[in-house]
């Protein structure tokens, strides 16, 4: 059961790569990105269940925290070209 969750999930992945590639605009890309992140953490869960290995779900939630923070600071740096504090006039006002 569990082997055949793992190959969908994978597939899953998979098309989530294609979306990366294909995708018509960057936020498309950044989303599929974190898609085959979030894949990839149930990937290491499934692995660490079939393996009777407990440790993995630890991996698997700082990949989950590791995949969330750099989702925000893509998204961020997408849309205002800075991680940190604006230089002049952005969309929040003057800083």
């Amino acid at each position: 059961m569990f082997v055949a969750a793992s190959i969908a999930i994978l597939i899953a992945m998979l098309l989530a790569i294609v979306r990366a590639v294909l995708g018509p605009t960057i936020y498309d890309r950044i989303l599929a990105i974190n898609t085959f992140g979030t894949k990839a953490l149930l990937l290491i869960a499934t692995i660490g269940f079939l393996t009777e290995r407990p440790e993995f779900m630890d991996l698997a939630l700082v990949y989950a925290l590791i995949n969330f923070i750099a989702t925000i600071a893509i998204m961020k740096f997408f849309r205002f070209s800075h991680l940190g504090y604006p230089q002049g006039k952005d969309e929040i006002g003057d800083l």
